[in-house]
């Protein structure tokens, strides 16, 4: 299939002849973040394998692609944000590249072309590494930097749930030791502050920590970029590949933070967090084999947010995460802190981190943004044409909107939103839920989605910042299907194949969805994992998250791909129709579940020449459909797709079920 060159213009994606164009698809896939066949986390591993794993099978092996490719073009889908890691092509050492890795990654791209489907690539990354309870970066950073991996859990440098778990018993949820969506929380402890604040800014912080000659931020982005510039040397050829993700979730360590900021106070702009609360120094006196007394956050509404209810003391056994060998930490040689001759710490400079020769840092604008150019400079020596898709902090790009510094050229806007008590609660709070935004109880249906689109007005205000605009694709939504304790599997275990087990699933779906076309948003949903299944422990392979829309146990034998017994979960949810290609500009765009009646107006330009394009998924439309347009006229309907031309100005068209 030939797939026309997508390029930005102003908030759009346009093809070649001025269509404006919305992708949907998804995030493939979950488990790409852990090594193939047995890295997930619900195998125990000390990781003293790190080098000779292997990464190929992940998102799923070559053979097996026909028929998740097939499944997925049925659903109606025609973009794929396609994960990799840097631990993925460069586990072995430093320069040393899984060139079998990289030649297996090159045809998964190559055959997403033969299924209608634009890529683009996301260097994946959840707090640093798998070593730091999450995936992306190499082992063998961590000797670099003078860490010893193997001690981090040891000395709750981090939540790391290989380390935590007692795989004696399987298949349950184990609170008590590793709580549920825990793993987020890390972004905080030591492991992970460290790392990031090297990574980001190894230069002003620790100028004279160097590796191989390098400051330590050069050698780590270096690195990062160089594995980068490996795929993006395979795949240049490809038009259809979009371009790149700049960092998934980029952490921003102890950068802004005072040293002694435990993150007590609920702010608007910076709000306080589950589980311990870490301070800078916290971490790093704590990293040296001392044991601290730390508040414990939890979720109290009518408080308005996260705040202590109880004292943790960690590292009780005092383990250093610092080799014998190592200089030790670099903030320390710096002079952010001493450890006094009683052995306690005293902070020398408060401010160490949020101030460099005198001037208050942003970290936007003097690191990440900084970062997200030679991101772009990277990918566009080798294509001028390839899109930058640049992601924030998790957190900022709903707190703070406004993009801070110059993006690089050919932006895209990839901001991740989820219904935070839904992802963290694993229930959909349905007929009241929270607006975390103004804190109040939003009503019903209509009020859930009146809600969302509030809050995905707000991420999409990021694009409209950026002098020109840029355009806007959310690249991270969904929902855990475990949701009530894992209700649904349990249904589907007890013999009940009906579709209402997924009830609830469809709805948060759908109004997340009806949010997304009121606003004519692209967006790729977390995620397809081939590897999936109906297991509390193993869902999507990392870390007990179970955001899958496919899983291997909801396969019957002998079912077609795309409808229920063929994998797919809630698939009312999320295969609807929308409008793939606009001859024009949209002007409204509606799909009621209920009635499966689409709607779409458009203001028609009948000087493009390519006509607007509608999926049409036959699973939401098996036996065809009725049409009725308005100043427009049908020109075909074949494979699930519905072409229609306007004839100039207000165009319109509605879809029914036959």
């Amino acid at each position: 299939m030939t797939l026309k060159k997508l390029s930005p213009n102003g908030e759009w994606f346009v093809d070649p002849s001025g269509r404006k164009v919305i992708l949907r698809g998804v995030n493939l896939g979950g488990d790409t973040k852990v090594p193939y066949p047995n890295g997930g986390t619900h195998f125990p591993t000390d990781f003293s394998d790190h080098k000779e794993v292997s990464f190929i099978g992940r998102p799923f092996p070559l053979e097996d692609a026909q028929t998740h490719f097939t499944r997925l073009k049925l659903w109606g889908f025609n973009v794929l944000r396609l994960l990799t890691t840097w631990e993925a092509v460069e586990h072995k050492g430093p320069n040393d590249y899984d060139e079998a890795y990289l030649d297996y990654f090159t045809e998964i791209v190559r055959l997403a072309r033969e299924y209608g489907f634009y890529v683009f690539i996301d260097f994946h990354q959840d707090v640093w590494s798998r070593m730091t309870g999450g995936d992306g970066a190499p082992g063998w950073i961590f000797e670099k930097i003078g860490i010893d991996y193997k001690k981090l859990s040891e000395a709750d440098a981090a939540i790391v749930m290989q380390r935590a778990y007692d795989y004696s018993k399987p298949g349950i949820r184990q609170e008590d030791n590793y709580p549920t969506m825990c793993w987020s929380q890390n972004y905080r402890y030591a492991g992970n502050g460290i790392l990031w604040t090297l990574f980001f800014g190894g230069r002003d912080f620790a100028p004279n920590f160097l590796i191989d000659g390098k400051n330590v931020q050069d050698y780590l982005q270096d690195h990062y970029l160089g594995c980068m510039k490996q795929i993006a040397e395979r795949v240049k050829q490809f038009d259809f590949v979009l371009g790149f993700d700049s960092l998934n979730e980029p952490g921003k360590g102890f950068i802004g933070k005072a040293m002694n900021d435990r993150g007590l106070v609920n702010k608007a702009e910076d709000p306080s967090k589950p589980g311990l609360a870490w301070s800078p120094i916290d971490a790093l006196y704590s990293s040296h084999g001392h044991s601290v007394e730390l508040p414990y956050l939890t979720l109290k509404i009518w408080k308005g947010g996260f705040v202590p209810t109880k004292t943790v003391t960690v590292n009780e056994n005092q383990v250093s995460i610092w080799l014998p060998e190592s200089p030790g930490d670099p903030f320390q040689l710096e002079g952010a802190y001493t450890i006094t001759k009683d052995g306690t710490p005293f902070i020398e400079k408060n401010d160490f981190f949020q101030r460099v020769n005198g001037k208050e840092i942003d970290f936007d604008a003097d690191y990440l943004i900084p970062f997200m150019r030679k991101v772009g400079q990277t990918i566009q020596a080798l294509r001028s044409d390839w899109m930058v898709f640049i992601e924030r902090e998790a957190s900022d790009a709903f707190t703070h909107p406004k993009l801070n510094g110059e993006v690089p050229k050919l932006s895209v806007n990839a901001a991740h939103w989820y219904d935070i008590l839904t992802l963290l609660f694993k229930t959909f709070l349905y007929p009241i839920a929270l607006d975390t935004l103004t804190k109040r109880p939003v009503f019903g249906k209509s009020g859930i989605e009146a809600m969302y689109v509030r809050q995905l007005s707000r991420i999409k205000g990021t694009a409209d910042s950026v002098p020109g605009k840029i355009p806007s694709l959310v690249g991270e939504f969904g929902i855990p299907f475990d949701l009530q304790g894992g209700k649904a599997y349990q249904e589907w275990k007890n013999g009940n194949r009906s579709p209402k087990i997924w009830k609830r699933h469809v709805m948060a779906l759908d109004s997340m969805y009806n949010a997304m076309d009121k606003l004519f948003l692209s967006n790729t949903l977390w995620n397809y994992t081939a590897s999936n299944q109906n297991d509390l422990m193993v869902g999507d392979g990392w870390n007990q998250e179970d955001l899958s829309i496919f899983s291997k146990d909801q396969i019957i034998p002998g079912s077609e791909p795309d409808v229920y017994g063929g994998g797919g979960r809630a698939i009312e949810g999320f295969c609807r129709p929308y409008a793939a290609m606009i001859q024009g500009t949209p002007l409204e765009m509606e799909y009621e579940l209920n009635i499966r009646k689409f709607h779409l107006e458009w203001l028609s330009d009948s000087s493009i020449i390519e006509p607007t394009v509608i999926k049409l998924p036959r699973f939401v439309y098996p036996n065809g459909v009725h049409i009725v347009l308005s100043n427009a006229e049908k020109i075909s309907e074949t494979n699930g797709e519905l072409t229609v031309k306007g004839n100039g100005g207000k165009s319109s068209i509605t879809i029914r079920p036959l």
